[in-house]
């Protein structure tokens, strides 16, 4: 509805913890879609973690327009952007309690003009919380795509995202499982974090 009306598939990219790769996931997904010819955008929802500007060569403030809708601005590979981080002085920390996180994220769907998109990536914060509660009530329509690494103990906490996904009655699209293992350029393979925990979730 609304700013999302002309956004054809909202894909949520969620984990129960830090550091499995979700914001470099997310970029990799939004410009391997752009890459296909398809128009994708990315929104920046772990306002604490922000690092999709960066990883997506984005480093300007958005415009706003005569509607005063915000412009989110396009990258090198032209993915839509938006970010808490083009509104914050550089580097600077977020000491923000859920209410507000809520209203931001609200503020993202609502006030900036995505325009017509194929695909819509957000980037969730780790965890469970207020966040995936407020996209479940925001956006009934999107999918979760749960990002794991191999360990079982990375594994039991995304159970746990996709579980909260489903208690909302949000579809889950499907499972990533990141640094599974790396391929050398004579082609031998080393997991080095084992592999199997994502067939396994």
């Amino acid at each position: 509805e609304g700013a999302l009306a002309q956004v054809k598939n909202v894909i949520c990219v969620a984990s129960g913890k830090g550091g499995v790769g979700k914001s470099t996931m997310t970029a990799n997904l939004a410009a391997a879609l752009q890459a296909e010819g398809r128009t994708a955008g990315a929104l920046d929802a772990d306002v604490y973690g922000y690092s999709i500007p960066r990883m997506l060569g984005v480093d300007q403030r958005p415009e706003v327009n005569g509607e005063r809708k915000i412009i989110p601005p396009p990258g090198p590979a032209q993915i839509r952007v938006m970010s808490i981080g083009f509104f914050l002085e550089r580097n600077a920390a977020v000491v923000w309690r859920g209410p507000m996180l809520h209203k931001a994220i609200r503020q993202f769907l609502e006030d900036v003009e995505w325009g017509e998109l194929d695909y819509l990536l957000i980037d969730l914060p780790p965890g469970t919380g207020d966040v995936s509660m407020t996209l479940a009530q925001l956006l009934p329509q999107s999918k979760f795509v749960v990002v794991t690494t191999p360990q079982p103990a990375a594994q039991k906490v995304a159970q746990r995202a996709a579980e909260t996904a489903r208690r909302f009655n949000l579809e889950i699209a499907g499972v990533i499982e990141n640094m599974s293992g790396f391929t050398t350029p004579g082609g031998e393979r080393f997991t080095i974090f084992g592999e199997g925990g994502g067939q396994q979730l």
